[in-house]
């Protein structure tokens, strides 16, 4: 069997399309995955299958969600492996006096050049950087994500795709439960 990660983007947001951890791992139990683990309120899944098409994991995730809560949402689904590489080359990790808190993931759905997410660039303020390795876009966020122009639904406008966000404590807490 395979680890994998479900990252579902807008649920329990804002009050928004609301499920309950021990709900959303009983339905991924009851659509055939093992060794279900949730993290945090935000829609973060670590489990196993014998699937190897990521699409049809996704696709299998957004219809069962759908049809038992009636949410209509995004889903990525990334390997333990890609989880990894995502972990060990965030660039801004070189600089041991980095404040974590302030480094974010933005997953993308594809992979883009340089060129395209130069898109991104005018929406960064307040010192914010970013660098991108395959279809990981790491972002420094030093007065706080909340306080910044560049939005995941900006992303997804401009890059037109599909796109969630996790801090680094969430990734990293990620890679430690895919590894149990």
């Amino acid at each position: 069997m395979k680890t994998y990660i479900a990252l579902l983007r807008g649920i329990n947001v804002g009050g928004h399309n609301k499920i309950k951890m021990a709900a959303l791992k009983q339905l991924f139990i009851d659509i055939g995955f093992n060794d279900v683990v949730t993290y945090i309120q935000s829609g973060n899944v670590v489990f196993k299958s014998d699937k190897t098409c990521k699409v049809e994991i996704e696709t299998q995730i957004k219809s069962a969600i759908n049809k038992h809560f009636n949410y209509t949402i995004k889903v990525l689904i990334i390997s333990k492996n890609e989880l990894e590489i995502i972990f060990q080359s965030n660039p801004f990790l070189k600089n041991k006096i980095i404040d974590i808190k302030a480094l974010y993931t933005i997953l993308l759905k594809n992979s883009y050049t340089n060129d395209e997410i130069n898109l991104l660039t005018p929406y960064l303020t307040n010192n914010e950087e970013i660098n991108i390795v395959g279809n990981c876009v790491y972002i420094k966020y030093p007065k706080g994500a909340g306080n910044s122009k560049l939005t995941i639904n900006i992303i997804e406008k401009k890059l037109k795709t599909t796109a969630t966000s996790r801090n680094w404590r969430t990734i990293t807490k990620l890679v430690e439960i895919s590894n149990l």
